[in-house]
């Protein structure tokens, strides 16, 4: 038994005596006979005791439930030099958004355990701080205070149907997108134009997955909507994916999401079709591409948005080298706030110093055929430039 298992035992045999305790004083203890008595003669003789049942096995029933449980957790550290040198964050940027600045972009614990055929409920709790915490939570309709630092936090159930069909309940991540809000888990150190401007980051509801076999997953969802535990409408978002991987080499995994997003509005609704493919060419090169494609009505007109976002990492023993190019077009300005197209150009250096911390070093490029990017002079210009380094730390105990 590990000692993260061992701490999960002790913790529920403690509370089970404290129980048993509890339950023994409550019992009324039989009436002394009368003085000078014997118990034939001032009173029938007690009944004898019952034996007690034997007692549970309390550690291996606690010790069962926990078995598989992971707790984790993460540091992610910047610092960016932008050329705009503007004030506040960096447009079209998520998470490494300001300039000159040394800061914690995002602390984490989490504690999860998957559910099995033979531990059938599983959960997952998700706790995160900082900026980019910030950031994620920022169009919650119910505000920032709104559950700002449960990234997730969801309870599974493993259906024994088939291969095992699992429903989750409660606040999940997106499954649409190339790359997820922990940095350590994607090629690139700062987030694509498809993640900060295309998708969701989040959702609240019921998560249905089930794999008929090792090649091809299914996602289906019913959901408050976008980025929202709190409902804006009275309508529900649906979604769906299809993963699918053939060969160890190659994978595509299709995803559409749709449904009334605007508040107090269940007739608009907002689609999004979501693809992802990804080719490991041999353990030193893969690349990736992702490309999304929505739509929205918004007074009465209908307005659309669209990028492809292409990536390439080639990895050594303790060093990865990253490029990553994007075009994005948002012709009635429905993400940007502005018509027009969106480029974006990222080289990515990584040092892997141990199997917990990771250093980047980026260099980025994002350039509009609009004057969007404003500087520190009030001015706006067609480009912005960036460079970025990130320390990286992370963690994970499994019982």
């Amino acid at each position: 038994m590990s000692r993260l298992q061992k701490a999960f035992v002790g913790v529920g045999v403690a509370v089970a005596l404290a129980i048993g305790s509890g339950a023994a004083f409550a019992q009324t203890a039989p009436a002394p006979p009368p003085d000078g008595a014997t118990p034939s003669e001032g009173q029938a003789p007690p009944p004898a005791t019952p034996a007690p049942d034997p007692a549970p096995d309390t550690k291996a029933a606690i010790a069962s439930f926990f078995k598989g449980t992971e707790v984790g957790g993460l540091l992610d550290v910047n610092y960016d030099w932008y050329s705009t040198r503007q004030d506040g964050d960096a447009l079209y940027r998520n998470f490494d958004t300001r300039h000159n600045q040394f800061r914690l972009g995002m602390a984490q614990l989490y504690i999860t355990k998957a559910p099995s055929a033979e531990s059938r409920v599983g959960f997952k709790l998700k706790v995160s701080g900082g900026p980019a915490t910030n950031i994620v939570q920022s169009g919650e309709p119910g505000g920032p205070s709104v559950l700002n630092n449960i990234e997730e936090g969801y309870v599974s159930y493993l259906v024994p149907a088939g291969k095992g069909l699992q429903f989750d309940v409660g606040k999940f991540v997106t499954p649409l997108g190339a790359e997820v809000i922990e940095a350590k888990d994607n090629w690139n150190y700062s987030r694509s134009l498809l993640f900060s401007l295309a998708i969701p980051y989040y959702h609240s509801g019921v998560r249905m997955t089930y794999a008929p076999n090792a090649k091809l997953s299914l996602i289906g969802m019913v959901v408050n909507g976008w980025n929202n535990v709190n409902e804006n409408n009275t309508a529900k978002t649906i979604g769906g994916e299809i993963a699918y991987k053939p060969s160890g080499s190659f994978s595509i995994v299709e995803n559409y999401i749709a449904g009334p997003e605007q508040p107090a509005n269940n007739d608009d609704w907002r689609q999004v079709s979501d693809t992802i493919a990804t080719v490991t060419v041999n353990p030193a090169f893969s690349l990736m591409a992702n490309y999304d494609y929505g739509k929205d009505t918004f007074a009465g007109e209908g307005v659309h948005w669209q990028g492809l976002a292409a990536y390439a990492k080639i990895q050594g023993k303790r060093v990865a080298l990253s490029p990553r190019f994007e075009w994005y077009d948002d012709p009635q300005g429905a993400s940007t706030g502005t018509p027009q197209t969106l480029n974006e150009f990222t080289t990515t250096f990584e040092v892997k110093a141990t199997d917990t911390f990771l250093f980047r070093i980026e260099y980025r490029g994002d350039w509009s055929d609009s004057a969007v990017f404003k500087n520190g002079d009030g001015d706006y210009q067609k480009t912005q430039r960036s460079i970025a380094f990130g320390l990286l730390y992370s963690f994970s105990l499994k019982s």
